[in-house]
């Protein structure tokens, strides 16, 4: 676990000393900024990051009130909403994710060989498989 925690550590401060996002503002962005106009149903937010509707609820507060997202309400559906990128918000990750892939590649994938990136993915297949399946059975 050390490398991982390690590795985790390492992305957030990148992330907070350069741009002034955690981790978690980070995936928001990212996800949004992955749609084509940059919004998304919370609960199809929530279920893509795997967080429960109080943290996610929260979190996107806090993020409104740095100007990084807005909330509208969901036109088809009243008691709905949806998140959407702002330009602050889109400005933002535009910059930090390529820096952020580049810290991730320095520090993790650049320093394996062909061999033992072929391991890690087995091993994250693995995991992943085994992951899926415990949800399953939820």
């Amino acid at each position: 676990m050390k490398m991982q925690d390690g590795l985790s550590e390492f992305l957030e401060r990148q992330l907070r000393n350069r741009y002034g996002l955690s981790s978690a503002d980070y995936q928001v962005l990212a996800h949004l900024s992955e749609t084509p106009e940059g919004r998304l149903r919370s609960f199809e937010l929530g279920r893509l990051l795997r967080w429960e509707k109080s943290r996610l609820s929260q979190h996107l507060g806090r993020m409104q009130n740095r100007g990084l997202v807005s909330r509208e309400r969901c036109p088809s559906d009243q008691r709905g909403a949806v998140v959407v990128i702002t330009p602050r918000g889109s400005d933002l990750i535009k910059v930090a994710a390529p820096q952020h892939v580049a810290d991730v590649r320095d520090v993790l994938i650049d320093h394996l060989t062909a061999a033992e990136m072929a391991v890690l993915v087995t091993i994250g297949d693995k995991v992943g498989e085994r992951l899926a399946a415990l949800e399953r059975e939820q």
